[in-house]
């Protein structure tokens, strides 16, 4: 279970992170590379990472803290894990489906969760034990639950590239899933597990995912009733893809994704 005080402190960090994304976001001057996996990074992604670790030593010193930009090491009774901006080509591109996710990972479980989207004026939040939440606009924070559907045939499902199942898992494994369900369509990244988280999606896949992209949607997800695993029901930490959903469709969902091998990330 989460220490007291440390979904106040996710709560912080995320406030800290807003403030660097959203001075950033669109900006004429923004500065954008590749990194060796030929994926794009900004200048906003390394200032929001630098400023949470920093914060971090302040607030949590024993604490560990692993991040897309500047590595570290998942092991450790407690480790904070950081995607800075989750959704660069978007930031880049003045989409504003982007989010800064942080998650505190116990011995090796995600207990708390915050997915920020300030460009969404969206914030999601859990902690282990004490239920998922958002706040929309300025709106008071309120509790949020997975879907009550209980057939895949009147499933909603959602992914992020249809390519990727092609080169990390199966195409035709997906389309099994998608001929299956009564819509499909691909808000991908972080969006589409909170959707899942408010009942607004049934089932979010996708193939190809790393800590920092799943850690902390598994724990606003699982709070809100739903299953937050990798493409054949396991720990999702593992680099094996993600699959949400509400618990009475993910076993169902993760039955038509299974069959073919899976690549590690």
């Amino acid at each position: 279970m989460p220490s007291p005080g440390d979904l106040d402190v996710a709560l912080d960090l995320a406030d800290r992170a807003d403030a660097i994304t959203g001075a950033r976001f669109r900006s004429g001057d923004l500065r954008v590379s590749r990194k060796p996996d030929r994926t794009p990074v900004t200048d906003a992604d390394f200032s929001v990472e630098e400023a949470i670790r920093t914060a971090l030593r302040q607030l949590r010193p024993e604490d560990g803290c692993f991040g897309e930009e500047h590595g570290g090491s998942p092991e450790g009774p407690r480790v904070w894990v950081v995607d800075p901006i989750d959704g660069t080509k978007n930031f880049l591109r003045g989409v504003p489906v982007w989010a800064t996710l942080i998650a505190l990972v116990e011995n090796g479980r995600p207990t708390v969760g915050v997915v920020s989207a300030p460009a969404l004026r969206r914030r999601w939040w859990a902690a282990q034990g004490q239920g998922a939440w958002v706040r929309r606009d300025n709106e008071p924070a309120a509790a949020i639950g997975v879907s009550a559907v209980s057939r895949l045939e009147d499933a909603y499902l959602s992914t992020t590239d249809l390519s990727t199942w092609t080169r990390f898992h199966s195409r035709q494994a997906y389309l099994r899933l998608a001929d299956a369900c009564w819509e499909s369509r691909a808000f991908g990244d972080f969006l589409q597990h909170c959707m899942v988280a408010e009942g607004q999606l049934d089932i979010a896949a996708e193939p190809i995912v790393s800590p920092w992209d799943v850690a902390a949607v598994q724990v606003v997800v699982e709070e809100a009733g739903g299953l937050c695993t990798d493409l054949r029901g396991e720990d999702i930490l593992t680099g094996r893809g993600a699959l949400s959903a509400n618990a009475r469709l993910h076993p169902s969902a993760a039955g038509l994704l299974a069959g073919e091998p899976v690549q590690q990330v």
